[in-house]
């Protein structure tokens, strides 16, 4: 689908297409903005009747649809309430925007024209990530309705300065597009290695990549990510990224780091049948860490950042790992893994330590889709995020409010601590029935040293069964706008 933002102004009554008009919510009922009222009037007060007649108050996401209107060259006009101008903020024009390309996609029209004074580039950007779909794999007409719309025009006020906003929105989206992209993909399209090929298309993007296989990981003693994945056939891979975008290369980098577990089992600790396809998607960590790292590259985000993602494969097989069995790890301390299927935390010890071993970071943030526990905690709406610095835990959720990309922080502490202490190892890797994702941070954060770090788990918030405003049902590529706006928010030179 192709977006443009151009200068509103002139007669709208030749507008060809469909045509997306707004109103505000009064005491009284509803104000067309302009555009609409031109329109009204052009087509002898046919929007009006049909608003009066569908009780339309201009309340936020209201719709009224007028076909082939008279006086007018436009085939369909929609309507959509805004709520009040002082209500009509950012967020809230990508929200409409999402809303009404939704509205339309289907309609059998080909080009959709906007007309909005405000935050257009924000509406642009929901009209982008509202009409995303996950359809590659569709091979007959009837198997998916293909969408008619090809072309949509913005209509706006200071069009230059929204085309600009747009481009650099424009790379952000790319970012949660990629994220989207990789944790649709079943697990026998996306498993490690070529997980890590997709990744090095970063490359074009002047993100330089490094790519530890299990040979230079047994050098580093990475036993822990290493035990989830001795019973698939894929090799366990680790990727790190580089995005040194700050005038001071050597200024300390920020780090990012992410669960890849491209498919998850649950490993001899075999998970229930039943829902079990959707564990394609337990690698959301990951993904919104290269979907975060591809946004921060395209807009030459002035910063440091280094992401890392350990990619790995947990299948029961006859070299799988055992309930019982203790590994090591990279920082010395040893695991008894209770539960092969509480395996993401695995991974992420041996990353999280490698990060902060080697690149010595201002802080760590990591992803992961970890616990069932925090869906019944927070549902799908906000992510729990477990820290031990509370300034950047302020940031974060800053940068969520942001972005709609919410965060709410969760305790930890020693009571939890204790939870995961092993009668034969240093620790074990779950904590019992109570506050599980709680004590799975808990082991992380045994990882972490005095290094600032966040733990975010998006168990919850990384594919949804029902779409929203911006996002169909499925991947909704989470934590890629949280972290591309905490760094500009924050960290930027």
């Amino acid at each position: 689908m192709n977006i443009n933002i151009q200068e509103i102004s002139g007669d709208y009554s030749n507008i060809e297409g469909a045509v997306v008009l707004f109103a505000l919510s009064t005491e009284d009922g509803y104000e067309f903005r302009p555009p609409a009222v031109q329109l009204d009037e052009k087509s002898n007060g046919a929007l009006s009747k049909a608003a009066n007649a569908s009780e339309f108050k201009g309340k936020f996401g209201q719709m009224v649809e007028l076909l082939a209107p008279s006086g007018v060259a436009a085939s369909r006009i929609l309507l959509v309430g805004i709520g009040t101008m002082e209500g009509f903020t950012a967020l809230k024009a990508e929200q409409i925007g999402g809303k009404a390309i939704h509205k339309l996609m289907h309609s059998g029209e080909k080009n959709v024209t906007i007309l909005i004074g405000v935050h257009a580039a924000h509406n642009a950007m929901g009209v982008r990530l509202r009409s995303y779909k996950f359809d590659k794999y569709y091979t007959t007409e009837k198997n998916v309705k293909k969408p008619s719309v090809e072309t949509v025009t913005i209509l706006t006020l200071e069009s230059e300065a929204a085309k600009a906003e747009f481009s650099s929105l424009s790379k952000i989206a790319d970012g949660v597009i990629m994220a989207r992209n990789l944790v649709s993909e079943p697990g026998n399209v996306l498993y490690p290695e070529s997980y890590a090929e997709q990744i090095k298309e970063l490359e074009q993007l002047g993100v330089e990549i490094e790519v530890l296989d299990e040979d230079a990981m047994e050098e580093f003693g990475m036993e822990s990510i290493l035990g989830v994945g001795q019973g698939s056939s894929s090799e366990t891979l680790m990727v790190i990224m580089k995005w040194m975008g700050s005038k001071d290369k050597n200024a300390q980098p920020l780090a990012l780091v992410g669960k890849g577990v491209t498919f998850d089992t649950g490993g001899i600790s075999l998970k229930p049948g039943a829902g079990m396809e959707d564990m394609k998607f337990d690698m959301g960590g990951s993904a919104a860490v290269v979907g975060a790292m591809k946004a921060l590259a395209g807009r030459k985000a002035k910063a440091n950042v280094i992401g890392i993602v350990g990619l790995v494969e947990n299948m029961p097989s006859g070299t799988a790992q055992r309930p019982g069995d203790v590994v090591s790890s990279m920082s010395g301390q040893t695991i008894e893994v209770i539960n092969t299927d509480a395996e993401g935390r695995l991974v992420l010890a041996d990353c999280l330590w490698y990060c902060q071993d080697k690149y010595k970071p201002k802080f760590m943030i990591d992803l992961a889709t970890l616990t069932g526990a925090m869906l019944v905690a927070l549902g799908q709406d906000y992510a729990g995020i477990f820290s031990n610095d509370t300034d950047l835990c302020d940031q974060l959720t800053a940068a969520g409010q942001a972005v709609d990309e919410p965060v709410w922080r969760m305790p930890i502490g020693d009571g939890y601590d204790k939870l995961i202490n092993s009668d034969i190892a240093d620790m074990k890797n779950v904590g019992g029935r109570y506050a599980g994702s709680i004590t799975a941070a808990q082991f992380l954060q045994r990882f972490v040293n005095e290094t600032p770090w966040v733990h975010i788990d998006i168990a919850g918030t990384a594919w949804r069964q029902k779409p929203s405003d911006i996002a169909e049902k499925g991947a909704t590529g989470y934590g890629v706008r949280l972290l591309d706006r905490l760094v500009k928010d924050n960290y930027e030179d």
